[in-house]
C-alpha cells in the first residue's frame, strides 16, 4: 500500500521525532517537511512517535486516513 505522510504545519512544534524515526522521510526545520517516502509501516511508526500529533498518514490511492 501507497501511503503519504501530511504535516500540520500549524501543530508542528519542531520535537525532531519523525527525522529520528525516518530520516530520509522528514527533515526538521522550522517544522517538519516532508522530503522523501518510505514504506506505510514506517510512516505509521513516525507519526506515533510525534509528541504533537502533527503527522497523518493518507493511503495514497484511495485517499483514506490510515493515522491518527
Amino acid at each position: 500500500m501507497a501511503c503519504v505522510p501530511v504535516i500540520d504545519e500549524d501543530s508542528c512544534l519542531a520535537h525532531g521525532d519523525c527525522e529520528e524515526m525516518a530520516p530520509a522521510v522528514f527533515r526538521v526545520e522550522d517544522t517538519a517537511v516532508v522530503i522523501g517516502s518510505a514504506p506505510a509501516d514506517t510512516l505509521l511508526q513516525a507519526a506515533r512517535a510525534c509528541p504533537a500529533a502533527a503527522i497523518s498518514v493518507i493511503d495514497e490511492k484511495s485517499g483514506e486516513k490510515l493515522y491518527p
